[in-house]
């Protein structure tokens, strides 16, 4: 059951939205990332899940965040996701493959003509808070002059 407000959701059963489910990374990630489906038919107010896969590629643990976008752009003010791996910044070992869920309700209140919607994510690599990561800058001269 849901919890909060979306106990209370209205599912329009009269309408179809197609909800074409999309993945990217960025070419800095060595990652694959995809749908388990390309598509859902989902009715506005009905409490959906759909699951993304993700696999690291490469030999060494990496941390990525993953940014939602939506076309047509007004569909991202109706679409409230309850869980989703964008909430957080994810950390994949070397060769992990991890499936993971979106939980979403699109309101009823979404425009009449809008009966497609893509969800399309984009994964990036976050760099980390080591001081190492970060280029060093030049010291000052020590006697306070400039060279």
């Amino acid at each position: 059951k849901a919890n909060g407000p979306l106990a209370n959701t209205q599912v329009d059963a009269s309408r179809v939205v197609t909800l074409e489910l999309d993945a990217n990374i960025r070419s800095d990630l060595p990652w694959r990332f995809r749908p388990l489906q390309a598509s859902v038919q989902v009715h506005p107010g009905q409490l959906v899940q759909v699951m993304y896969e993700v696999t690291n590629a490469s030999d060494v643990a990496i941390t990525g965040q993953a940014i939602p976008s939506y076309g047509p752009q007004i569909a991202g003010q109706y679409f409230r996701k309850v869980e989703c791996f964008c909430f957080s910044k994810q950390l994949f070992k070397p060769g992990e493959v991890r499936q993971m869920p979106v939980v979403f309700v699109i309101e009823p209140g979404l425009p009449k003509d809008v009966t497609t919607i893509t969800l399309s994510y984009t994964f990036f690599k976050v760099e980390s808070a080591t001081p190492t990561a970060v280029a060093p800058e030049v010291p000052a001269p020590k006697d306070g002059k400039a060279g």
